[in-house]
């Protein structure tokens, strides 16, 4: 890292890596979990949400087109302190951005020139531990290791840490798969147990339609029936002989007429619910069964970050059931989970946001939000494969078109008309 001379920008790729971008773009991913923090090289991951964080304003504001004064290993131990300066109209500002490789205490902490705590990955309050991290106070150095560290030569660094981030990712996906599928599968038995216990509204109809006939036979025959009698055989209108069971409590032949027309339309009614409700439900199964597909495809943990965004404190979760949310390069995309889902999609994108759809297939709608006249092609990829991911199971080439939403016109429901679209090729290669 010392030949760098300067940190173009910094910011988080996920809760606990940092991202520096050095000279020529040249990046380095600092993976900081407790017990388990590594140095990588990926210039492939993409970059999730915004973090907006103190720490991260903070890092951005510090770092972000500093120069580097030094990078140097602190205090004898896994520690790295990189030394920058920033120069402004009026003044020029210290920065140390330190990583601590230290085992369960592992964190990243910023400090200024007179070693003073700015920000931190994490606060660590002096009740907990004999070294503390908190903002405004003097950074104390840890013990030093009780041994000489030995030499560790490694012949090519670059491909040395390449390597690390395979064997991490590859760790980190295979525990990430098998943890959010277990999660998603037990969501996907839960709805099929749900449709399972919904009555036949074939059944419901027919008793409907049975309930309704015996109501005619019995206005077609009024003078036969007696109130006090608890069946009566009647001819039907074929001259089939057809024995009736008359309801308690009707004191008339007209009441008991109209007791099976009310029973018609109730169970009219519930079949009617039945059947839409069974409708949504395969909707929703339907999702879940793409989305562990998607889960099972995914190459790298970045691709599962990426359809599982953390859930910020107070965000409101109205529709969730209707429009996933995810988050490409900092910029939100949302996706219809259902045809409802895809109906409160158009009715609340704005004209400028970016709609997206398979080419002359039915699938979900998909709307970028965004008021930019250009969008990095990266995101539009990255977007166009979720629409794809996530309105098939089959593998193939997909094309998906795109466009303004102020060039879509809703026909009815979710089908609309769309013109000065972009089409692009997505493959679906299926199980990596």
């Amino acid at each position: 890292m010392q030949p760098f001379n300067q940190i173009n920008a910094a910011y988080r790729l996920s809760d606990t890596c940092i991202r520096i971008v050095f000279d020529h773009n040249r990046s380095m991913n600092f993976e900081m979990r407790r017990a388990d923090a590594t140095i990588y090289l990926d210039d492939s991951a993409s970059r999730g949400k915004m973090y907006q964080a103190p720490f991260d304003v903070l890092l951005a504001k510090r770092l972000n087109r500093s120069t580097i004064q030094s990078i140097t290993l602190h205090n004898r131990d896994k520690i790295i302190r990189i030394l920058t300066t920033t120069s402004g109209a009026y003044k020029s500002e210290s920065t140390m951005i330190q990583f601590e490789f230290t085992g369960k205490h592992t964190n990243v902490i910023l400090l200024d020139k007179e070693e003073y705590v700015l920000e931190a990955l994490r606060h660590i309050d002096g009740e907990f531990s004999t070294r503390s991290v908190r903002v405004g106070q003097l950074l104390i150095d840890p013990p030093p290791p009780p041994y000489t560290p030995k030499p560790y030569p490694i012949e090519d660094v670059e491909s040395f840490l390449r390597e690390e981030y395979r064997r991490c990712a590859g760790e980190k996906l295979g525990r990430l798969k098998h943890e959010k599928t277990l999660l998603l599968r037990k969501r996907l038995e839960q709805l099929q147990r749900n449709r399972g216990s919904l009555e036949d509204e074939a059944s419901l109809m027919a008793e409907s339609e049975r309930s309704r006939h015996f109501g005619h036979l019995i206005l077609a025959n009024l003078d036969r029936i007696k109130p006090y009698e608890r069946g009566v055989d009647i001819a039907d209108f074929d001259g089939t002989l057809l024995h009736i069971t008359l309801p308690e409590g009707c004191l008339s032949a007209a009441m008991t007429a109209e007791h099976f027309f009310k029973r018609s339309k109730k169970l009219k009614q519930k079949g009617v619910g039945v059947y839409k409700e069974r409708h949504n439900l395969d909707e929703k199964i339907r999702y879940i069964e793409l989305f562990i597909q998607t889960v099972q495809e995914a190459a790298t943990p970045e691709d599962i970050a990426l359809l599982f965004p953390q859930k910020t404190a107070g965000a409101k979760n109205k529709g969730s059931d209707l429009i996933a949310e995810f988050w490409i390069e900092g910029v939100k995309v949302s996706l219809g989970k259902s045809e409802k889902g895809n109906i409160e999609l158009l009715r609340n994108a704005k004209s400028r946001d970016i709609w997206m759809h398979l080419k002359d297939r039915p699938s979900a709608h998909l709307i970028i939000t965004t008021d930019k006249q250009q969008l990095p092609q990266k995101l539009i990829e990255a977007a166009a494969k979720l629409c794809v991911d996530f309105s098939v199971f089959e593998k193939g080439r997909y094309l998906v078109d795109y466009t303004p939403r102020r060039e879509v016109k809703i026909v009815e429901g979710a089908n609309v008309l769309y013109t000065n679209y972009k089409t692009m090729s997505v493959e679906k290669t299926g199980l990596s």
